[in-house]
């Protein structure tokens, strides 16, 4: 079967987020910051006395991610950034359930 095309040499997975092989380090931080903040506001709220951490980064995740969702130029970015959103998002929910912004 010549014409079947046959492996030559697999090539090894790299994460990226320039996609498009051109740099982007601002929406690149953004994007990161935005997971990050995500992140720390969905664990912060899943504790009760935290609940101002929660709800505090987690506003800033939200609003923050949008800028970066507006910014950014590739779809790994947009992928990280709908992480943080939506991390952010349940994370102000629980911190505002939990006790809100003020102690």
């Amino acid at each position: 079967m010549s014409h079947v095309p046959r492996p030559t040499e697999s090539e090894s997975f790299k994460f990226t987020l320039n996609s498009d092989g051109r740099p982007h380090p601002r929406e690149n931080v953004t994007a990161v910051v935005t997971l990050l903040c995500g992140i720390t506001a969905l664990v912060t709220g899943l504790i009760p006395v935290a609940h101002i951490i929660a709800s505090w980064v987690g506003v800033i995740g939200f609003l923050g991610g949008f800028l970066s969702q507006y910014i950014s130029e590739t779809t790994p970015e947009r992928s990280l950034n709908i992480m943080g959103i939506v991390g952010s998002f349940v994370g102000t929910a629980l911190g505002i359930y939990h006790g809100g912004f003020i102690p």
